[in-house]
Protein backbone atom coordinates (compact mmCIF):
# COMPACT_ATOMS: atom_id res chain seq x y z
CA UNK A 1 0.00 0.00 0.00
CA UNK A 2 2.70 2.36 0.92
CA UNK A 3 4.28 1.90 -2.28
CA UNK A 4 1.80 2.05 -4.52
CA UNK A 5 0.75 5.57 -3.14
CA UNK A 6 4.73 6.76 -3.13
CA UNK A 7 4.50 5.81 -6.48
CA UNK A 8 1.29 7.33 -7.72
CA UNK A 9 2.39 10.66 -5.77
CA UNK A 10 6.14 10.34 -5.75
CA UNK A 11 7.98 13.53 -4.22
CA UNK A 12 8.59 16.33 -6.20
CA UNK A 13 12.40 17.05 -6.69
CA UNK A 14 14.12 20.36 -5.62
CA UNK A 15 14.72 20.78 -8.91
CA UNK A 16 10.86 20.30 -10.40
CA UNK A 17 9.94 22.47 -8.12
CA UNK A 18 12.30 25.37 -8.90
CA UNK A 19 11.17 25.07 -12.36
CA UNK A 20 7.97 25.57 -11.28
CA UNK A 21 9.17 29.24 -10.54
CA UNK A 22 8.38 31.62 -13.60
CA UNK A 23 11.73 32.37 -15.56
CA UNK A 24 10.72 36.72 -15.30
CA UNK A 25 10.72 35.73 -11.47
CA UNK A 26 13.93 34.18 -11.37
CA UNK A 27 15.20 36.78 -13.56
CA UNK A 28 13.88 39.52 -10.97
CA UNK A 29 15.56 38.06 -7.91
CA UNK A 30 18.74 37.60 -9.59
CA UNK A 31 18.70 41.26 -10.82
CA UNK A 32 17.97 42.45 -7.29
CA UNK A 33 20.24 40.51 -5.62
CA UNK A 34 23.23 42.12 -7.95
CA UNK A 35 22.13 45.23 -8.05
CA UNK A 36 21.64 45.42 -4.11
CA UNK A 37 25.37 44.08 -3.86
CA UNK A 38 26.57 46.40 -6.30
CA UNK A 39 25.28 49.46 -5.08
CA UNK A 40 25.74 48.93 -1.38
CA UNK A 41 28.95 47.74 -1.87
CA UNK A 42 29.69 51.03 -3.80
CA UNK A 43 33.48 49.91 -5.38
CA UNK A 44 34.27 52.86 -7.39
CA UNK A 45 35.28 50.50 -10.31
CA UNK A 46 32.09 49.30 -10.43
CA UNK A 47 30.56 52.43 -10.97
CA UNK A 48 29.15 51.69 -14.69
CA UNK A 49 27.95 48.04 -13.78
CA UNK A 50 26.06 50.20 -10.88
CA UNK A 51 24.48 52.05 -13.31
CA UNK A 52 23.52 49.38 -15.12
CA UNK A 53 21.64 47.41 -12.76
CA UNK A 54 20.51 50.23 -10.51
CA UNK A 55 18.11 52.13 -13.33
CA UNK A 56 16.09 49.00 -14.19
CA UNK A 57 15.93 48.12 -10.32
CA UNK A 58 14.36 52.18 -10.16
CA UNK A 59 12.55 52.49 -13.56
CA UNK A 60 11.11 49.11 -14.49
CA UNK A 61 10.64 45.86 -11.90
CA UNK A 62 8.70 47.23 -9.24
CA UNK A 63 6.40 48.31 -11.65
CA UNK A 64 6.94 44.95 -13.49
CA UNK A 65 6.30 43.17 -10.16
CA UNK A 66 2.99 45.18 -9.68
CA UNK A 67 1.62 44.49 -13.16
CA UNK A 68 2.95 40.68 -12.54
CA UNK A 69 0.67 40.75 -9.66
CA UNK A 70 -2.15 41.95 -10.78
CA UNK A 71 -1.99 40.49 -14.45
CA UNK A 72 -1.12 36.99 -14.00
CA UNK A 73 -2.82 35.70 -16.56
CA UNK A 74 -1.79 35.19 -20.41
CA UNK A 75 -3.34 37.30 -22.99
CA UNK A 76 -4.73 39.79 -20.41
CA UNK A 77 -2.63 42.77 -21.89
CA UNK A 78 0.38 42.19 -24.05
CA UNK A 79 4.03 42.28 -23.94
CA UNK A 80 4.35 45.50 -24.56
CA UNK A 81 1.65 46.69 -22.90
CA UNK A 82 3.20 45.20 -19.83
CA UNK A 83 7.00 47.06 -19.85
CA UNK A 84 5.27 50.16 -20.59
CA UNK A 85 2.97 49.70 -17.59
CA UNK A 86 6.12 48.96 -15.87
CA UNK A 87 7.70 51.84 -16.35
CA UNK A 88 4.97 54.23 -15.90
CA UNK A 89 4.25 52.63 -12.67
CA UNK A 90 7.59 52.43 -11.16
CA UNK A 91 7.87 56.44 -11.96
CA UNK A 92 5.11 56.88 -9.47
CA UNK A 93 5.86 53.96 -6.88
CA UNK A 94 9.57 54.87 -6.15
CA UNK A 95 9.23 58.57 -5.32
CA UNK A 96 6.25 57.41 -3.43
CA UNK A 97 8.70 55.23 -1.23
CA UNK A 98 10.55 58.23 -0.78
CA UNK A 99 8.18 60.29 -0.20
CA UNK A 100 6.77 57.56 3.10
CA UNK A 101 10.63 57.19 3.95
CA UNK A 102 11.15 61.22 4.92
CA UNK A 103 8.49 60.94 7.53
CA UNK A 104 10.25 58.53 8.92
CA UNK A 105 13.70 58.41 11.77
CA UNK A 106 15.84 57.20 8.41
CA UNK A 107 14.90 59.80 5.83
CA UNK A 108 15.92 60.00 1.95
CA UNK A 109 19.55 58.34 2.53
CA UNK A 110 20.96 55.20 -0.44
CA UNK A 111 20.53 52.49 2.31
CA UNK A 112 16.84 53.30 3.47
CA UNK A 113 15.42 53.26 -0.49
CA UNK A 114 17.59 50.77 -1.62
CA UNK A 115 16.09 48.37 1.46
CA UNK A 116 12.64 49.68 0.71
CA UNK A 117 12.53 48.90 -2.61
CA UNK A 118 13.99 45.96 -2.84
CA UNK A 119 11.22 44.64 0.31
CA UNK A 120 8.68 46.07 -1.81
CA UNK A 121 9.69 44.44 -4.96
CA UNK A 122 10.08 40.98 -3.31
CA UNK A 123 6.40 41.61 -1.55
CA UNK A 124 4.90 41.96 -4.94
CA UNK A 125 7.21 38.86 -6.29
CA UNK A 126 5.75 36.56 -3.87
CA UNK A 127 1.96 38.23 -4.90
CA UNK A 128 2.79 37.52 -8.11
CA UNK A 129 3.54 34.11 -7.56
CA UNK A 130 0.57 33.23 -5.68
CA UNK A 131 -1.75 35.00 -7.93
CA UNK A 132 0.11 33.08 -10.81
CA UNK A 133 0.52 29.28 -9.42
CA UNK A 134 -3.17 29.48 -8.52
CA UNK A 135 -4.23 29.65 -12.14
CA UNK A 136 -3.86 26.67 -15.00
CA UNK A 137 -0.92 26.22 -15.88
CA UNK A 138 -1.65 26.71 -19.43
CA UNK A 139 -3.50 29.86 -18.42
CA UNK A 140 -0.12 31.29 -16.41
CA UNK A 141 1.73 33.98 -18.26
CA UNK A 142 5.24 33.48 -19.13
CA UNK A 143 8.12 34.64 -21.13
CA UNK A 144 9.09 32.73 -23.80
CA UNK A 145 12.39 34.79 -24.27
CA UNK A 146 13.66 33.21 -27.13
CA UNK A 147 10.39 34.09 -29.20
CA UNK A 148 9.82 37.41 -27.39
CA UNK A 149 11.43 39.33 -30.28
CA UNK A 150 9.27 38.18 -32.97
CA UNK A 151 6.51 39.11 -30.93
CA UNK A 152 7.26 42.36 -29.98
CA UNK A 153 8.21 42.78 -33.66
CA UNK A 154 4.69 41.45 -34.16
CA UNK A 155 3.18 44.13 -31.93
CA UNK A 156 4.71 47.22 -32.95
CA UNK A 157 5.13 46.54 -36.78
CA UNK A 158 1.94 43.53 -37.29
CA UNK A 159 3.14 42.45 -40.92
CA UNK A 160 -0.99 41.62 -41.56
CA UNK A 161 -1.88 45.48 -41.47
CA UNK A 162 -1.41 48.50 -43.88
CA UNK A 163 2.09 50.76 -44.37
CA UNK A 164 0.32 53.66 -42.27
CA UNK A 165 -0.52 51.01 -39.51
CA UNK A 166 3.20 49.80 -39.33
CA UNK A 167 4.58 53.45 -39.65
CA UNK A 168 2.73 54.35 -36.77
CA UNK A 169 3.75 51.24 -34.85
CA UNK A 170 7.13 52.54 -35.44
CA UNK A 171 6.74 55.81 -34.11
CA UNK A 172 5.45 55.17 -30.99
CA UNK A 173 8.04 52.16 -30.55
CA UNK A 174 10.53 54.94 -31.55
CA UNK A 175 8.22 57.86 -28.71
CA UNK A 176 9.17 55.04 -26.09
CA UNK A 177 12.43 54.27 -26.70
CA UNK A 178 12.90 58.10 -26.66
CA UNK A 179 11.14 58.69 -23.20
CA UNK A 180 13.17 55.75 -21.82
CA UNK A 181 16.25 56.91 -23.05
CA UNK A 182 15.56 60.52 -21.40
CA UNK A 183 14.25 59.40 -18.32
CA UNK A 184 17.94 56.99 -17.87
CA UNK A 185 19.91 60.18 -19.23
CA UNK A 186 18.45 62.47 -16.70
CA UNK A 187 18.88 59.98 -13.73
CA UNK A 188 22.37 59.02 -14.63
CA UNK A 189 23.59 62.40 -15.38
CA UNK A 190 21.68 64.83 -12.83
CA UNK A 191 21.83 68.29 -13.57
CA UNK A 192 25.04 70.10 -11.80
CA UNK A 193 23.94 72.29 -9.55
CA UNK A 194 24.87 75.53 -7.56
CA UNK A 195 28.16 75.20 -6.03
CA UNK A 196 28.65 76.54 -2.36
CA UNK A 197 30.26 75.63 0.40
CA UNK A 198 28.57 74.83 4.24
CA UNK A 199 30.54 76.21 7.34
CA UNK A 200 29.12 75.97 10.88
CA UNK A 201 30.12 76.02 14.59
CA UNK A 202 28.45 73.50 16.81
CA UNK A 203 28.51 73.87 20.71
CA UNK A 204 29.98 70.97 23.16
CA UNK A 205 27.09 68.66 22.12
CA UNK A 206 27.23 68.58 18.70
CA UNK A 207 24.20 70.99 18.30
CA UNK A 208 23.51 74.71 16.85
CA UNK A 209 23.54 75.84 20.82
CA UNK A 210 25.37 76.01 24.24
CA UNK A 211 28.06 77.82 22.49
CA UNK A 212 30.77 80.08 25.19
CA UNK A 213 29.40 83.10 25.72
CA UNK A 214 30.99 83.85 29.44
CA UNK A 215 35.39 83.23 29.24
CA UNK A 216 37.54 82.72 31.96
CA UNK A 217 40.94 83.36 29.78
CA UNK A 218 43.73 80.39 29.58
CA UNK A 219 40.39 77.58 29.97
CA UNK A 220 39.15 75.47 27.16
CA UNK A 221 35.99 74.89 25.57
CA UNK A 222 35.04 72.05 23.48
CA UNK A 223 33.01 72.61 20.04
CA UNK A 224 33.42 71.81 16.86
CA UNK A 225 33.70 73.15 13.42
CA UNK A 226 32.04 71.71 10.52
CA UNK A 227 32.96 72.40 6.40
CA UNK A 228 30.91 70.61 4.02
CA UNK A 229 32.00 70.66 0.12
CA UNK A 230 29.14 70.83 -2.39
CA UNK A 231 32.21 72.27 -5.13
CA UNK A 232 31.70 70.05 -7.50
CA UNK A 233 35.58 68.97 -6.75
CA UNK A 234 38.26 68.46 -4.23
CA UNK A 235 39.02 71.69 -2.36
CA UNK A 236 41.53 72.33 -0.43
CA UNK A 237 40.19 74.56 2.86
CA UNK A 238 41.84 76.87 5.63
CA UNK A 239 40.04 78.31 8.69
CA UNK A 240 41.82 81.23 10.69
CA UNK A 241 40.31 81.93 14.07
CA UNK A 242 40.83 85.69 15.04
CA UNK A 243 40.18 87.41 18.52
CA UNK A 244 38.94 91.16 17.71
CA UNK A 245 37.95 93.84 19.92
CA UNK A 246 35.10 95.94 18.38
CA UNK A 247 33.04 98.79 18.85
CA UNK A 248 29.90 99.65 17.90
CA UNK A 249 29.41 103.07 16.33
CA UNK A 250 25.90 104.78 16.81
CA UNK A 251 26.54 107.39 14.19
CA UNK A 252 27.06 104.47 11.09
CA UNK A 253 25.13 102.20 13.16
CA UNK A 254 27.79 99.40 12.09
CA UNK A 255 30.69 97.52 14.48
CA UNK A 256 34.10 99.35 13.89
CA UNK A 257 37.13 97.01 15.04
CA UNK A 258 39.59 97.92 17.29
CA UNK A 259 41.90 94.97 17.42
CA UNK A 260 42.28 92.24 15.67
CA UNK A 261 45.09 89.11 16.54
CA UNK A 262 45.26 85.47 15.02
CA UNK A 263 44.89 83.04 17.27
CA UNK A 264 44.28 79.50 14.97
CA UNK A 265 44.93 78.31 11.50
CA UNK A 266 44.11 75.01 9.88
CA UNK A 267 43.68 72.95 6.72
CA UNK A 268 42.09 70.69 5.56
CA UNK A 269 40.93 68.82 1.79
CA UNK A 270 37.49 67.23 1.37
CA UNK A 271 36.50 65.73 -2.05
CA UNK A 272 32.68 66.13 -3.11
CA UNK A 273 30.05 65.95 -1.03
CA UNK A 274 32.56 65.39 2.05
CA UNK A 275 31.59 67.28 5.05
CA UNK A 276 34.29 66.89 8.31
CA UNK A 277 33.08 68.20 11.49
CA UNK A 278 36.43 69.13 13.44
CA UNK A 279 37.02 68.82 17.41
CA UNK A 280 38.22 72.51 18.14
CA UNK A 281 39.35 73.90 21.36
CA UNK A 282 38.06 77.06 21.85
CA UNK A 283 40.22 79.29 24.06
CA UNK A 284 41.23 83.48 24.27
CA UNK A 285 44.81 83.77 26.17
CA UNK A 286 44.23 87.01 27.53
CA UNK A 287 41.79 89.70 27.98
CA UNK A 288 40.65 92.80 25.48
CA UNK A 289 38.47 90.91 22.75
CA UNK A 290 34.87 90.59 23.06
CA UNK A 291 34.26 88.82 19.61
CA UNK A 292 35.95 85.48 17.77
CA UNK A 293 35.62 85.69 13.70
CA UNK A 294 36.05 82.21 11.94
CA UNK A 295 37.23 82.38 8.52
CA UNK A 296 37.10 80.20 5.70
CA UNK A 297 39.12 80.65 2.74
CA UNK A 298 39.51 77.81 -0.43
CA UNK A 299 42.42 78.04 -2.94
CA UNK A 300 42.14 82.12 -2.47
CA UNK A 301 44.45 82.76 1.11
CA UNK A 302 45.58 86.25 1.29
CA UNK A 303 48.32 86.84 3.35
CA UNK A 304 48.68 88.29 7.01
CA UNK A 305 49.16 91.76 5.33
CA UNK A 306 45.57 91.71 5.06
CA UNK A 307 43.58 92.32 7.76
CA UNK A 308 40.87 93.83 9.88
CA UNK A 309 37.34 94.01 7.65
CA UNK A 310 39.49 93.49 4.69
CA UNK A 311 40.34 90.12 5.43
CA UNK A 312 36.71 88.98 6.90
CA UNK A 313 35.45 90.02 3.36
CA UNK A 314 38.51 88.25 1.41
CA UNK A 315 37.09 85.20 3.40
CA UNK A 316 34.87 82.51 1.44
CA UNK A 317 32.56 82.22 4.35
CA UNK A 318 32.70 83.75 7.96
CA UNK A 319 31.27 83.08 11.31
CA UNK A 320 31.83 85.32 14.62
CA UNK A 321 30.94 84.72 17.99
CA UNK A 322 30.41 87.30 20.66
CA UNK A 323 31.41 86.77 24.37
CA UNK A 324 31.98 88.71 28.02
CA UNK A 325 34.55 87.71 30.61
CA UNK A 326 33.66 85.73 33.82
CA UNK A 327 35.28 86.79 36.92
CA UNK A 328 35.89 83.19 37.74
CA UNK A 329 35.35 79.76 37.29
CA UNK A 330 31.73 80.12 39.56
CA UNK A 331 30.96 82.06 37.04
CA UNK A 332 31.46 80.63 33.78
CA UNK A 333 28.41 79.16 32.12
CA UNK A 334 26.80 78.77 28.52
CA UNK A 335 24.12 80.08 26.95
CA UNK A 336 21.40 78.40 24.34
CA UNK A 337 20.87 80.22 20.61
CA UNK A 338 18.20 82.39 22.09
CA UNK A 339 20.82 84.36 24.23
CA UNK A 340 23.71 83.50 21.57
CA UNK A 341 24.47 85.36 18.03
CA UNK A 342 25.94 82.98 15.65
CA UNK A 343 26.42 84.79 11.81
CA UNK A 344 26.64 83.06 9.08
CA UNK A 345 27.46 84.48 6.00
Amino acid sequence: MVSLADDRNPPISPSAQWRKIPADLILVLIWLAAAGLAIYLSIPETLPLRVVLALPLMLVIPGYCVIAALFPKNGDINLIERFVLSFGLSIAIVPLIGLGLNFTPWGIRLEPILLSVILFTLVMVLVAYYTRTGLPQDEQFRIHFASSAAAIQEEIIPAKKGRFDRILGIVLALAILVTIATAIFVIAVPREGEPFTEFFILGNNRTAENYPDQIIPGQRYPMFVGVGNHEYRTTRYTIETWMLLTEFDNVTNTSQIRAMDPSERLSITLAHNQTSIIPYNFSVNKTGYNRAEFLLFDENVPGFEVTGSNRINASYRDLHLKFEYAEGPEENQTSDTSEQTIIRS
